[in-house]
C-alpha cells in the first residue's frame, strides 16, 4: 500500500460475531482493502475458531455478564435504542464510518452515528427487508426514520433494490453490492457422473420454510424410481420445519437413501460437496413474508466447485443462476418444475461441463470476495470524500 493512500477507520456492528450460516459476512469485512482498518463491535461473540478477525469487541466478553443484560434490559423497555458499550467503542476508535448490518441493527444505530457524526451505511440481508416489516407495522416507519438519516443503503441485488424503494428509501441513496465467496480458495471441479452410480444431490440450509427443503425433497421422491439416488442434507434448526421435513422423509421412504449431518462447519460443506452431482436449493416465500431477500450465498458458492445448482425464482437468485447458463430455476414450490429440471441434468450429462464453466465465470466477475471488497472499499472512500 503506497504512503500516499488515506486510511479510512470503519466500526461494524453486528448483533453477534459470527454464527456458523454467515460466513458471506466473515468475507466481507475480511477482504476489505488494507487502507480500511476494522473493528468490529457485537452483543456477543462465537465461532472465534472459525472467523477470527483482529479488534473485536463484544459487550458480553469484553465487560461483565451483568452489565451484557443490563445493555438489553434497558433497550428491550425502550429506555436505550442502541447499547451503550458501542458508543464508548466509537469514542475510542474515532472511526470515519459506521457500518451497521442488517437493517435493523442500522435503525437503532441512527443516533450513535447522528451525535458522533459518523457516516453511516447500512447493508440489508434479506430477513430485515422482507420478514420485520411483514410481522410487525412499526418498522415501515422506522425503516424511513433510517432511510432519511443513513448515507447509503446496501443490497446483494436488484430485487432488493426494489423493496427498499417501496419501503421509502430513495433510489440515490442504494447501492447493489453482492455479497463475495473466497473464489480463489474454492476448487474447481466439473462433475461426472458414471451410468451405474448413484445421483448424489446434496441440499444445505438451515431449517426454515424460506429454504424449501421439503419440496426439494419431495421433488426427489419423486424421482427415486427413475434413478438411484444418494442425499446429504446438511442444516438444523426451527422444530416446526424439521418436523415437516422429517414427514416428505417418512412419506416418500427415503430414509435409505438420506444422510442427516446437522450443521457443520464451512470445510465439511465444501468436503461434501465435491463429493455430490447437484446441488438442490428451492427457496420459496414464507408464510410469514420471510424470503432470501437477496440470494442465498451457498448458491454462489456451490455453483463455483463446479457443481450444478437447481433452484428456484425467488428474490436475486436469477442474478447468479441463470436458467439454462448457469443453472436451472423452477417457480417458487413448482414441484413438477424442479422434478423436470432434475430429470433434465439425469438426462443431459454432456450439458454439464459447458454450464458449470459459466457458472464458475459469473461467479468470478460478480461475486468473487476480492473484487466485492475492493468496491466495498470505494463506497467507504466516496463517503469520506463528501461524495453523494
Amino acid at each position: 500500500m503506497g504512503s500516499n493512500v488515506k486510511r479510512i477507520m470503519v466500526l461494524h456492528s453486528v448483533p453477534v460475531w459470527l454464527p456458523q450460516t454467515e460466513t458471506w459476512l466473515y468475507n466481507q469485512i475480511r477482504y476489505l482493502p488494507a487502507e480500511v482498518d476494522n473493528h468490529i463491535v457485537c452483543e456477543r461473540a462465537e465461532n472465534l475458531d472459525q472467523f477470527f478477525l483482529p479488534n473485536i469487541r463484544s459487550l458480553l466478553d469484553d465487560t461483565s455478564r451483568w452489565r451484557y443484560y443490563w445493555e438489553k434490559g434497558m433497550r428491550k423497555v425502550g429506555i436505550r435504542r442502541h447499547p451503550a458499550f458501542l458508543v464508548e467503542q466509537v469514542r475510542q476508535r474515532r472511526p470515519q464510518v459506521l457500518h451497521s448490518h442488517y437493517g435493523y441493527v442500522g435503525w437503532t444505530n441512527i443516533g450513535v452515528a447522528k451525535q458522533e457524526r459518523l457516516k453511516h451505511v447500512v447493508t440489508f440481508y434479506g430477513v430485515d427487508l422482507s420478514y420485520w416489516p411483514t410481522v410487525d407495522s412499526r418498522w415501515h416507519e422506522r425503516y424511513r426514520a433510517l432511510f432519511n438519516e443513513v448515507d447509503r443503503v446496501l443490497c446483494e441485488g436488484p430485487h432488493m433494490a426494489q423493496c427498499l424503494i417501496d419501503l421509502g428509501c430513495l433510489d440515490e441513496k442504494i447501492r447493489v453490492h453482492h455479497l463475495g465467496v473466497s473464489v480463489d480458495g474454492i476448487g474447481f471441479k466439473h462433475r461426472v457422473r458414471a451410468p451405474a452410480e448413484p445421483l448424489r444431490v446434496l441440499i444445505a440450509a438451515s431449517f426454515r420454510e424460506k429454504k424449501g427443503i421439503p419440496y426439494a425433497l419431495e421433488a426427489l421422491g419423486r424421482l427415486q424410481q427413475e434413478v438411484a439416488l444418494e442425499i446429504t442434507l446438511i442444516g438444523d434448526g426451527s422444530q416446526a420445519e424439521k418436523e415437516k421435513i422429517l414427514a416428505v422423509i417418512e412419506q416418500y421412504d427415503l430414509s435409505p437413501k438420506i444422510r442427516m449431518l446437522g450443521y457443520q462447519p464451512h470445510a465439511v460443506l465444501f468436503e461434501e460437496a465435491y463429493r455430490h452431482h447437484i446441488f438442490l436449493s428451492p427457496s420459496v416465500t414464507a408464510s410469514s413474508g420471510d424470503t432470501e431477500g437477496g440470494a442465498p450465498v451457498s448458491i454462489i458458492e456451490m455453483a463455483a466447485t463446479g457443481m450444478p445448482v437447481v433452484s428456484t425464482r425467488h428474490c436475486d437468485i436469477p442474478g447468479v443462476i441463470q436458467h439454462g447458463r448457469t443453472g436451472l430455476l423452477a417457480e417458487e414450490r413448482d414441484l413438477e418444475g424442479l422434478v423436470r429440471n432434475l430429470r433434465w441434468l439425469i438426462h443431459h450429462p454432456e450439458e454439464w461441463k459447458g454450464m458449470v464453466e459459466a457458472a464458475r465465470k459469473h461467479v468470478e466477475t460478480e461475486f468473487n470476495a476480492s473484487i466485492q471488497g475492493e468496491r466495498l472499499g470505494t463506497i467507504y472512500r466516496e463517503l469520506n470524500n463528501g461524495k453523494r
